[in-house]
């Protein structure tokens, strides 16, 4: 783990890094041992008695090596299983001494390691990164005073109210047991039949079918703590909070028919992407924010704020930013670090503290005991990657996969011989109490009257959506309940959602074969919370990626300076050819061409420029993947842009139907519907700064309304 930039930080960091360096082996150019260290004379047959005889049971070498091959792999998670993470750092804009004692949350100067994994929910191991889903968003503090867990998801609401469900919601999104079909999907009976008699699900359904559900990036996703917790200041004044991580690029997403493109193209897309940006150094960072309310607010609102269903409008309830967190270092080996990685919701520090949200309750026991079994038993903290900075003192013993040498004679408390110790220490010399709530009540299996309203803010949400983002929720409403077989299941679909808004319910029965509601549902809602739409988030051309589109005969002047202007904000270039390798530009100048029609996809990049050259275009047009390449991308509304006879094979594809440059425009640019055109360009500049601009933009949504 390396700091970022600015100083080294406290010791505890530097502690950390030690640490985890001191787990790190290379093995190149050492003699092969077993795992005792016994040097070995020979690993490429097995003890025999004799060249065709029985394998011996003294071959202790092939017991060892086939043991721990039989071994490698831990059970995945049953939900979260495929993953990818990260290590960085974490600094707090300011002290938050007003509303926490967290240390990790007081001095600026302060860089808190992290470690983040980010992850799909339904599908196994090895599903595709871009199936539609909720992504986890886990983060791992290692402060001074211990480990503290963030697990989060990139949407702010969850399916259910009370973890006793979660089985229930779980079963029935996971692959049908009789034939274990479809992956990592929900579009398939077993969920939208517990959808539709589960009507809290529905704001989740919400999300779940909206653009957010497919991310562009992990470094272009937002994170939610999803629960309500509280912030505890050195006084015992408790808040409840919520936790916000904002990306600094902004929110941004796919569109379904190019996510289950890119399952097919490139499966490890988002994975490739931050592993890529890191390496790179262009470094995920991430804003982090919460919201505040005063205990005596608890009860001000028109849903309950511990309602893990429900999520605080920002515009009720602002994001104060307090920090930002920087992933600057990819791990060194994906098994012992990110599939290892255990978070908890129950791992805190002093000054935060729990509500009583059913789910966050039950969250705080589910984590703990599923690590047991898939990390082989109760040491699982002693793995590198789980280890906090501070010290470890307890008397906890013995386990599978004890790591930790512990010396003398007393594991128990109260003790004599060893004076009493370890010892508990008082609230005001770091020691954690937990915030004192009063409780009272009768045991009952009942659930508060305040969660009982399932609709309102899924119409809030859908209220909140711009025109674009509506019609892509009624497109996925059209493909996952769609794929519903049983015609039942298909028209209680409609006829829930026609709770949350008519319209919707009116578009969903168009397109899955159903009927339309036969009365006038809806909330009576009529607000909205523009912070939940993406069409108002950040843009920026920042770590985009674009594909240039050459062949030999190129023009070099107008491939190179749109090149350069890109490079220059940060965004890379892909010369794409019909062939790898050099290709000869009409002036004898040579460039590469990294990818081919074959390797690269428009699938896979942002933008797509076709610069000049009566040879090259000509190479192009009687090339169907070039073509194919341009019509893809505009599809998926994505940027294009041409220069001189690139123009001419603009007007040969999609991009065609925008009017583009005339011949005798005279170097001025022509620009509409996101396809940028120049002719015998003087200012490369300025045609390189109008393309920056539309990358930013990212989509341009108007082509297809």
């Amino acid at each position: 783990m390396q700091q970022g930039q600015g100083g080294s930080g406290p010791a505890g960091n530097d502690k950390k890094i030690q640490q985890l360096e001191n787990f790190r082996t290379a093995h190149n150019n050492q003699t092969l041992t077993t795992n005792m260290g016994l040097k070995l004379s020979h690993t490429d047959d097995s003890l025999k008695a004799g060249e065709r005889g029985p394998t011996l049971m003294e071959d202790f070498h092939f017991r060892e090596k086939i043991t721990h091959f039989d071994h490698e792999r831990i059970p995945e998670r049953v939900v979260h299983a495929r993953g990818f993470g990260a290590y960085g750092y974490f600094q707090v804009y300011q002290p938050m001494t007003e509303y926490t004692k967290a240390k990790f949350l007081q001095d600026p100067s302060l860089k808190t390691p992290v470690f983040v994994r980010f992850s799909t929910v339904v599908g196994s191991r090895g599903s595709a990164d871009t199936a539609r889903d909720v992504r986890g968003f886990a983060t791992k503090f290692y402060t001074e005073e211990g480990n503290y867990d963030i697990v989060g998801n990139n949407i702010p609401v969850f399916f259910i109210q009370d973890a006793i469900k979660f089985p229930d919601l779980i079963h029935a999104v996971k692959p049908e047991p009789h034939n274990e079909v479809p992956q990592a999907t929900s579009a398939h009976d077993t969920f939208w039949d517990f959808v539709v008699n589960t009507p809290e699900t529905a704001h989740m359904i919400m999300w779940l079918m909206s653009d957010r559900a497919i991310p562009r990036s992990f470094r272009m996703m937002e994170g939610f703590g999803v629960n309500t917790f509280r912030f505890v200041n050195a006084k015992g004044k408790a808040r409840f909070v919520k936790f916000h991580w904002k990306p600094v690029l902004g929110v941004h997403s796919l569109v379904r028919d190019e996510a289950q493109k890119l399952s097919g193209k490139d499966p490890d897309f988002h994975r490739r992407d931050l592993w890529d940006a890191i390496d790179q150094g262009n470094y995920p960072e991430f804003e982090f924010g919460v919201q505040m309310l005063e205990e005596e607010q608890e009860f001000k609102f028109d849903f309950d704020i511990l309602d893990p269903t429900k999520f605080w409008p920002e515009e009720l309830v602002p994001v104060k930013i307090i920090g930002k967190m920087t992933l600057n270092r990819n791990v060194d080996n994906f098994f012992a670090e990110t599939e290892q990685v255990a978070f908890c919701p129950g791992n805190v520090v002093p000054g935060i503290d729990f509500s009583n949200d059913p789910l966050l309750q039950g969250r705080l026991f589910s984590y703990q005991d599923t690590q047991l079994i898939r990390l082989g038993g109760p040491n699982f903290h002693q793995i590198p990657v789980n280890r906090p900075v501070a010290p470890i003192h307890n008397n906890q013993r013995d386990g599978y996969h004890r790591m930790s040498v512990d010396q003398g004679v007393v594991s128990y408390f109260p003790n004599m011989l060893q004076q009493n110790t370890p010892t508990p220490v008082a609230e005001g010399a770091g020691g954690y109490v937990h915030y004192a709530e009063k409780v009272e009540g009768r045991k009952i299996r009942e659930r508060s009257k305040s969660f009982q309203d399932f609709f309102s803010q899924a119409t809030l949400f859908w209220n909140s959506m711009s025109v674009v983002e509506k019609a892509h929720i009624i497109d996925a409403f059209h493909f996952e309940a769609g794929s519903v077989q049983d015609k039942q299941i298909k028209q209680r679909v409609v006829d829930m959602f026609n709770y949350v808004a008519p319209e919707l319910a009116r578009q969903i029965a168009l397109g899955i074969g159903a009927n339309p509601p036969s009365e006038q549902g809806g909330t009576g809602v009529t607000a909205a919370s523009p912070a939940v739409s993406q069409q108002n988030t950040i843009q920026s051309p920042k770590t985009r990626k674009v594909a240039v589109l050459a062949a030999n005969g190129f023009c070099y002047t107008g491939l190179t300076q749109v090149v350069t202007a890109l490079t220059n904000a940060g965004v890379s270039a892909d010369i794409v050819s019909s062939r790898m390798g050099m290709i000869t530009s009409s002036d004898g100048k040579q460039t590469e061409a990294a990818k081919d029609f074959t390797t690269a996809d428009a699938l896979l990049y942002d933008a797509v420029y076709v610069p000049g050259g009566i040879e090259s275009i000509q190479e192009l047009a009687k090339t169907l993947d070039a073509r194919n390449f341009v019509n893809e991308a505009f599809k998926h509304d994505k940027t294009i842009a041409a220069a001189d006879d690139g123009v001419d094979f603009l007007k040969t594809s999609d991009a065609g139907k925008v009017q583009l440059a005339q011949p005798d425009s005279g170097g001025k640019l022509s620009s509409g519907l996101g396809v940028a055109t120049v002719r015998g360009a003087a200012d490369w500049a300025a045609f390189g700064e109008e393309f920056l601009k539309l990358i930013a933009i990212d989509r341009h949504w108007a082509r297809h309304l």
